[in-house]
C-alpha cells in the first residue's frame, strides 16, 4: 500500500491528493485501543485492576469528527473497564472488546451500521490489526506501528499512539471533509 507520514498536528494536515480521497469516502473511523488510544503500555494498580492512559486532545478531536457526523467504533483484543469508561465518556457506541477475531467485529460493524468497509478507515499499530486493514477504504498506522503495519498503511500519522495520533486522523478526515480548522 505504501505510507505517508502527516506534517504534525500544528499545521494544516498535509496529505497526497490520493489520501485525501480516501479520507473524504470515510464514514467511520475504528480505532485499535493499546497502542493507538494508549501508548501501549500495560499498567495494573495495586488490586490487579488494568489502568490506561488516554490523550485528551485526541478525545475533543474525536468529539468533533462525531459531531461532523463520522461515526466511531472501537475493535480491540483486549478488554479493560477503562476502554469502556473512555468510550462511554466520548459517546462512542460501537465498542467490541475481548475480539480474537477483529475482522469478524468488522463484519458485524458493518451491518449494524449500513456503512460498507470501503467507507471505513480503520488506525492500527500491530500485525493484528492487518485484517482489517485489507478490507477498509483507509488503512492508517501510528508512528511507531510495527514496521509491517505501516508499511501496509494508506497513511502514517507522524505522532505515536497514545501521544496524538489519533487527533492526527481526525483533522485529516475534517481537513479532507471541508470541516477543518475549527476551534478546539
Amino acid at each position: 500500500m505504501g505510507s505517508e507520514a502527516n506534517s504534525g498536528p500544528e499545521s494544516a494536515p498535509r496529505a497526497s491528493e490520493n489520501v485525501l480521497a480516501q479520507a473524504r469516502r470515510v464514514r467511520m473511523l475504528i480505532l485499535d485501543v493499546d497502542g493507538v488510544l494508549t501508548d501501549a503500555s500495560l499498567l495494573y494498580g495495586r488490586d490487579g485492576e488494568e489502568l490506561k492512559a488516554f490523550h485528551a486532545r485526541d478525545g475533543s478531536a474525536l468529539k468533533a469528527l462525531a459531531e461532523a457526523g463520522v461515526g466511531i467504533a472501537i475493535i480491540s483484543g483486549r478488554t479493560a473497564a477503562a476502554v469502556e469508561r473512555r468510550a462511554d465518556e466520548l459517546g462512542v457506541r460501537h465498542v467490541h472488546l475481548g475480539c480474537a477475531d477483529k475482522a469478524a467485529a468488522l463484519t458485524e460493524l458493518v451491518t449494524n451500521t449500513g456503512i460498507g468497509a470501503e467507507r471505513m478507515a480503520h488506525v492500527g499499530d500491530d500485525c493484528p490489526d492487518l485484517p482489517l486493514f485489507a478490507r477498509v477504504g483507509m488503512a492508517v498506522a501510528v508512528a511507531d506501528a510495527h514496521p509491517l503495519v505501516r508499511e501496509r498503511a494508506n497513511y502514517v500519522t507522524a505522532l505515536p499512539g497514545g501521544r496524538g495520533a489519533v487527533r492526527e486522523v481526525c483533522d485529516l478526515l475534517l481537513f479532507a471533509q471541508g470541516r477543518w480548522p475549527r476551534a478546539r
